[in-house]
């Protein structure tokens, strides 16, 4: 059967790799001058290609469409896929977290193995060749129309990618493409990203704070309340925690939203309180802008004194029982208030995508559209960050090209 792909990045090269391995005549379609160019940029540009845990976990860590992934994941779980890559001659190393990265530290390793693998199994490429339209001529055949002329095809895969880093390619074309054939497009929205702040924190640009919990209500109900990382920006706050929550919060309303954050998640109430006493004691004559810093560093320590409405230069034998109290909320609920989460231009996935509703989760097959196949960030499936958004275009490419008959 002849296959076309349209896409060279993670989903598209895997699921030509699948296809000609299978036997089918493939050819994959890039519009960009090279293949996988946004393979190049992840994780930081060493590529975290997956993350070395069993299926159950790795699914614990998708935030939307778990049971639709299930079959997928399964069947070629991280394992097979490190299997895979490492049989083609990619050394792999697994980091912090079960992290797995070429061991060479160059994402541009894992696209050269993958562009091997497709040439090994009889892939051809067509590069620098956008596609404008996908036609079905007749119930068993498709017109690929590119800026390069027609490509004819019995079956065709999508593999375009979301929104999100749309310098490298990412620009939506394939939800047109899934549109014009009759499908629907969940809303897309940015997943694994900053997010930017009414109050003005760009003093504290550029400072980490480790071991704090980030909590998110709306109402009453918590919706997400974690420890780990947070990266103060000049537009807000950013760093693993808060893109963990943008995954979380990227579909809800905003105004409904209220955030908070707790710098000393490791002592009660009553602990943080004797070690401000002890704290206000040792330096009784000095500053409070200088005192904070046995807590925090100090362009982070004025913010926390503001909330809690203390003069950075009063001293601390002034601080009043009240103050005190106030610091210790401040302290232990610094209230965030959000404005908005950053662009596509900066998010690491797309949340939103073709309707999962009308694909076939064991071949990624338009349940709509005979001959047609929808791989990786094109469809609305989403995870954190850890590799798993990059397994799963892995799994849902190998997936759909595997899952194409042979007749």
């Amino acid at each position: 059967m002849k296959v076309a792909v349209v896409g060279g990045g993670a989903s598209g090269l895997m699921a030509a790799y699948a296809a000609a391995k299978k036997g089918h005549d493939v050819v994959l379609v890039e519009k960009n001058e090279k293949l996988g160019k946004k393979i190049y940029i992840t994780g930081k540009g060493r590529c975290n290609l997956t993350n070395d845990c069993p299926p159950e976990e790795f699914l614990q860590n998708v935030v939307r469409g778990e049971k639709f992934l299930r079959g997928a994941v399964y069947r070629f779980p991280p394992s097979a896929l490190m299997s895979l890559l490492e049989e083609h001659g990619l050394a792999l190393k697994t980091e912090r977290g079960n992290r797995v990265f070429p061991v060479s530290d160059h994402a541009s390793d894992v696209t050269k193995t993958l562009e091997k693998m497709c040439i090994k199994a009889g892939v051809c490429f067509k590069l620098n060749t956008e596609v404008l339209k996908i036609e079905l001529l007749h119930s068993t055949m498709r017109g690929i129309i590119t800026t390069n002329g027609a490509i004819l095809c019995d079956f065709c895969v999508i593999a375009t990618g979301g929104l999100s880093y749309p310098s490298t390619g990412s620009t939506g074309d394939g939800l047109r493409f899934a549109k014009e054939a009759g499908h629907t497009i969940v809303p897309c929205v940015p997943s694994l990203v900053g997010m930017e702040t009414v109050q003005d924190l760009s003093s504290a640009q550029g400072i980490s704070v480790k071991n704090c919990v980030l909590a998110c209500r709306q109402g009453e109900k918590t919706i997400f309340s974690e420890m780990g990382e947070l990266l103060f920006t000049h537009y807000g706050v950013s760093g693993p925690l808060v893109l963990s929550l943008s995954a979380r919060i990227n579909r809800l309303p905003f105004q409904a939203l209220s955030f908070s954050l707790d710098f000393k998640p490791a002592l009660g109430e009553k602990q943080l309180d004797a070690r401000l006493l002890r704290d206000f004691a040792e330096r009784k004559n000095e500053h409070m802008k200088n005192v904070i810093r046995g807590l925090l560093p100090q362009t982070l320590g004025l913010l926390v004194l503001r909330a809690a409405g203390i003069s950075p230069d009063k001293q601390a034998n002034a601080v009043t029982a009240e103050e005190r109290r106030a610091l210790t909320t401040a302290l232990r609920s610094f209230s965030l208030s959000p404005k908005k989460l950053r662009g596509f231009d900066e998010a690491v996935v797309t949340s939103g995508g073709v309707s999962l509703g009308e694909i076939d989760p064991k071949t990624m097959q338009s349940k709509l559209v005979k001959g047609l196949a929808f791989c990786g960030e094109a469809l609305d499936a989403d995870a954190y960050t850890g590799g798993f958004n990059l397994h799963i275009a892995f799994a849902t490419g190998f997936a759909a090209g595997n899952g194409i008959p042979l007749e």
